[in-house]
């Protein structure tokens, strides 16, 4: 019987509502033969409602004391990652331990600073939210900033750009673990336009 590999999406105040809710829809309709190839959840540091961007209110599925098991992490951005999580010692070092288990670390949008701060990106090509590249490449030196892509893979780590390419991010991981037919049929139920190889 097929494992249905866990997406753990991490949710904090101010993060920006596209780059999890995205990567969140599509891996939540990715289907084979009728059997949903995901199981997909938020997690909080606390078990409180969070605010996201412009006032949207978020349950996480989980807290960190929860301690999920979790295939592929999802570390979105936003004001709140770039400016307040930045800072928060606790997620930073949540983010390192679940990266120590997890078969794929991804960022959305200045997700990546997160995994930046976390030292994850050192020595590695990353890419964030165009409006952040410059802040990427002179806060993070180690890492090797890539511009104009909507996603770098990094085999244990892949990045994207802003708000968006997260979405595309997510069709890329489907593709790779189950194929482009999969992946494909995953982005005409969204009636999403992209083109997918």
């Amino acid at each position: 019987m097929h494992k249905k590999l866990r997406v753990g999406i991490l949710v904090f105040n101010e993060v920006e509502v596209l780059d999890f809710a995205g990567p969140f829809e599509v891996f939540s309709l990715a289907e084979k033969d009728n059997k949903k190839l995901f199981e997909v959840i938020t997690i909080g540091q606390f078990p409180e409602i969070i605010s996201a961007r412009n006032g949207l209110k978020i349950s996480p599925n989980s807290s960190f004391a929860d301690n999920p098991d979790i295939d592929i992490l999802i570390v979105p951005g936003g004001y709140g990652a770039e400016e307040i999580e930045i800072k928060n010692s606790l997620l930073l070092d949540w983010i390192k331990n679940q990266h120590q288990k997890t078969q794929l670390t991804t960022s959305v949008c200045t997700g990546a600073l997160l995994l930046a701060e976390c030292g994850l990106l050192n020595h590695k090509k990353a890419t964030t939210h165009w409006m952040d590249l410059d802040r990427l490449e002179t806060e993070y030196p180690l890492v090797h900033v890539i511009r104009n892509v909507k996603y770098v893979d990094e085999q244990e780590i892949i990045t994207s750009g802003g708000i968006s390419a997260g979405i595309n991010m997510s069709f890329y991981i489907i593709k790779n673990l189950y194929g482009v037919e999969i992946a494909k049929s995953t982005a005409k139920k969204m009636e999403y336009d992209i083109e997918i190889k």
